[in-house]
């Protein structure tokens, strides 16, 4: 009977702390800042149903947009064909909509404890990539010092560091050495991925006294428009001596095809 009772005392004191807990530090969806159970996993159910929606689907391993695996010809689909791609395969997690592109932004604005459902996905799409097993190097894209400085943080950094691999580590021998325009401010122009492309053109390199030969590297993003910025970095981590170069982003932006 002793033991009975102790065990219902712990019980009972559990749910008292709970209750309080609740009432003074209530539990709110991550997302969308609405009240939500302690059960429900940090989301919201509406917030979780929108999340499902633009993480599911096929995709294209070359560009990463929407596809039909029956649409690809050689590994890629028609808005590939001719098209010059330094990077080797794409994994995404989901396309920039909905309850993605809101925890996208947000963890970019300095709600970095978003790493843990950001790095979930992330981890998810890498298992699914099929390149899991050739990583050897993390490399998150790199952001101009001065930029690092204005924000706190990079936001590719953390999220490289949720990654989970047997054996592949994290490398920040790429830096970003010009400042360049934001790449959204291109957005509103027809010739957006020439813009893109000469805005990041030469303004990544290799840290002096360090080669990236016969390594096979994944870069670690969270978002993908034109690829104009993954693009320039495999360029330059295969000039350094890469022997591939995969990318690993959180969404695909831009699903139309152009």
């Amino acid at each position: 009977m002793k033991g009975v009772n102790t065990t219902r005392l712990k019980q009972a004191a559990t749910f008292t702390w709970q209750s309080m807990n609740h009432l003074f530090w209530p539990a709110v969806c991550v997302n969308c800042r609405e009240s939500i159970c302690e059960t429900d996993k940090d989301l919201c159910s509406d917030c979780w149903g929108k999340l499902r929606t633009c993480t599911g689907g096929d995709y294209c391993p070359r560009c990463g947009k929407d596809t039909s695996v029956y649409g690809l010809l050689d590994g890629a689909c028609p808005d590939c064909q001719g098209r010059e791609f330094y990077f080797d395969r794409i994994a995404r997690a989901g396309v920039y909509e909905d309850a993605l592109k809101k925890m996208v932004l947000a963890f970019k604005c300095g709600h970095t404890e978003l790493d843990h459902k950001l790095g979930f996905l992330a981890n998810s799409a890498l298992q699914g990539s099929g390149f899991y097993d050739d990583v050897e190097l993390f490399v998150p894209v790199p952001l101009h010092w001065l930029r690092r400085l204005k924000r706190g943080y990079n936001q590719s950094l953390i999220l490289s560091k949720r990654l989970e691999h047997s054996r592949a580590r994290i490398n920040t021998d790429l830096v970003r050495v010009r400042w360049t325009k934001y790449q959204t401010s291109f957005d509103r122009f027809k010739t957006r991925e020439a813009k893109r492309a000469a805005n990041v053109a030469g303004a990544f390199a290799v840290r002096q006294g360090h080669n990236f030969t016969g390594r096979k590297i994944c870069l670690v993003d969270d978002i993908k428009t034109t690829g104009a910025t993954l693009n320039e970095c495999a360029k330059t981590l295969k000039q350094a001596g890469a022997a591939k170069v995969f990318a690993l982003v959180l969404a695909i932006a831009g699903q139309k095809i152009v």
